[in-house]
């Protein structure tokens, strides 16, 4: 029995909802119900009845699906499976801040742990960040965890006092602007699409900046045919899937290891067993709750 037929037996025996995200590996996207961003697959949880939901993606991801969705089983095939820049957040240290800024606004991307957004006034994703800032009333912001994507935001918003976390994707990080200019040798009339996650230097050089749904909008809508995107590599898969008349090059050939650790042997156990659940304390799915639902007033933004 192939992956695929297993996954589709294993479904319908125990009422399973199975998603993955964008930077899994291509045959885990294929056999998905969903595939999509991180909080976008969250939310689509919401939305379906199923009683058990198995996520492929990072840690972070499973337990914004668990906050929005206590009623539900979420399971997550490997829980090594983490996100080191959500990780670089110190909650000893987020506290203080917060002490010694009373009059400033904690906006944490999605990509954290819940004990972070427990300590959040807001959250954003890649793709409303700037318009969630835009949206406080407050001055000062501090904006966590990631540094290229809070310095993405101060490029368009003028009027805030915007202090950045020291964290950063590893991943994106590691795009260079040389990995760009060797494409674009290769590639000389490709667009550069990339992630607000990639270095400030890297931005300069993109004709579009926008989250994964962003980048595929982009690539679908667009009439270029050759493209240099600036993410995880296994957004190809899905790139060249629902384009097949394109050319994608992934610069430097970035890949998360942490997404990878999910196999589709591990989706099938998952999936067998109906465990590893992710368990949150009742306390900190409501308090983590409060800046979900407050960035989802806001808006998904562009």
């Amino acid at each position: 029995m192939s992956f695929i037929d297993e996954v589709e037996k294993l479904k319908k025996e125990n009422d399973i909802l199975l998603v993955a995200h964008n930077y899994q590996l291509g045959v885990i996207q294929d056999a998905a119900d969903y595939t999509g961003d991180s909080f976008g697959l969250a939310r689509k949880v919401t939305e379906k009845k199923a009683e058990n939901v198995v996520f492929c993606g990072v840690d972070f991801m499973a337990e914004s699906a668990v906050v929005l969705n206590p009623d539900k089983n979420i399971i997550h095939p490997e829980p090594k499976a983490q996100c080191p820049m959500a990780a670089m957040v110190d909650i000893d240290r987020l506290r203080q801040y917060k002490k010694d800024n009373p009059d400033a606004a904690v906006v944490s991307y999605v990509n954290t742990n819940v004990e972070t957004k427990v300590e959040s006034d807001i959250c954003c994703t890649s793709s409303n960040a700037v318009k969630v800032v835009e949206s406080l009333e407050q001055d000062k912001i501090l904006f966590l965890p990631d540094k290229n994507l809070g310095s993405y935001i101060k490029r368009l918003v003028k009027d805030k006092t915007i202090d950045l976390w020291e964290g950063y994707c590893g991943t994106h990080d590691k795009i260079s602007v040389k990995d760009i200019e060797v494409s674009l040798k290769e590639y000389p009339q490709a667009e550069v699409i990339v992630h607000p996650e990639c270095q400030p230097e890297v931005i300069d050089l993109a004709d579009f900046v926008g989250s994964t749904t962003g980048i595929l909008k982009r690539a679908g809508e667009s009439s270029s045919k050759e493209f240099i995107v600036g993410t995880e590599v296994e957004m190809g898969h899905r790139l060249r899937k629902e384009n097949p008349d394109k050319t994608f090059a992934f610069p430097g050939d970035p890949l998360c290891q942490n997404m990878k650790r999910i196999t589709p042997e591990k989706v099938i156990r998952a999936m067998e067993t109906l465990e590893p659940v992710v368990v949150i304390e009742e306390d900190l799915i409501k308090r983590a709750k409060k800046p979900l639902e407050r960035m989802m007033e806001v808006g998904r933004g562009n």
